[in-house]
């Protein structure tokens, strides 16, 4: 059996907290349980909001935690040209389709709509630029219009075929491509996001053990859409529980007295710190 890869993608937007601890800790254990490889990634295609200060933070934490990764970190800010390849092939399939919605747009059709499409997430996409005409889309393109692309779930799942995936703790699951609805694949201003990017990216680094928090299974569906259309290969994934506050809250990067640096700073040792982190 090949050795496992594993990866831990954090983005370089804020301090890191108890969470990703725990999400480091469960991919490197997994990798070097067995003899494997643990990589670094940084997820930070959204350059409105990346500060260049956290890559070095980021770094530094993950070091004084003992969770070592190999090789240099992965950015995907130098990945644009591989998300714009897998883009044009899933353009060629016919499997995306460009949206020129705005937010407010979205959200005032929904709110006219009568049960209006949702899912774990909320109100999902109701399907405006889907039902456009191939005229009116080349027409808005060609008026210089820079659109959003989003995945046409149901045409892409006529490609796709019936697809499960298998997650370590949760067991095997068929793929609902509708999920999620027509997610968006590549945004106006950073022309990919995070679902085709985590799926380009992962086969890229031969990562064969998706760790992640358990918010993100949904997601799943999508990403193992995206590996059949793109010709992928399939890892396994573990989504793992999540490290909430007294109150039950996931933890966000808005948890400063939780982030690592402040822990470090108050006193306590790396021990303390993942003494603190559930057995994933």
């Amino acid at each position: 059996m090949t050795a496992p890869v594993t990866r831990f993608a954090p983005s370089p937007t804020g301090r890191l907290h108890l969470g990703h601890a725990l999400a480091a800790r469960v991919a490197r254990d997994l990798a070097k349980d067995a003899g494997g490889r643990f990589l670094l990634r940084f997820e930070d295609i959204d350059h409105t909001r990346v500060r260049p200060e956290f890559y070095l933070e980021i770094e530094e934490d993950l070091r004084w935690l003992g969770l070592d990764w190999d090789g240099p970190a992965l950015r995907q800010s130098d990945r644009g040209d591989a998300y714009a390849a897998a883009l044009d092939r899933l353009r060629g399939q016919g499997s995306v389709y460009p949206c020129f919605c705005t937010r407010r747009e979205i959200e005032e059709e929904v709110a006219r709509m009568t049960g209006a499409p949702h899912g774990p997430e909320g109100a999902l996409y109701p399907g405006t630029c889907r039902r456009l005409s191939q005229a009116e889309r080349k027409s808005r393109l060609a008026a210089g219009a820079q659109p959003a692309w989003r995945l046409d779930a149901l045409r892409a799942s006529k490609i796709g075929g019936p697809l499960t995936f298998t997650d370590l703790r949760h067991g095997v699951h068929p793929v609902d491509p509708a999920l999620l609805g027509d997610v968006i694949l590549a945004r106006k201003d950073i022309g990919t996001s995070y679902h085709l990017a985590v799926v380009v990216d992962d086969a890229f680094q031969q990562v064969t053990h998706v760790t992640r928090g358990e918010d993100l299974l949904p997601s799943t569906h999508v990403h193992r859409l995206l590996q059949a259309l793109l010709g992928l290969p399939e890892p396994l994934y573990l989504h793992h529980e999540l490290v909430t506050d007294e109150h039950g809250v996931r933890l966000a990067k808005r948890h400063d007295a939780l982030s690592i640096r402040t822990m470090r700073e108050s006193g306590l040792g790396p021990a303390d710190v993942l003494g603190r982190l559930p057995r994933a």
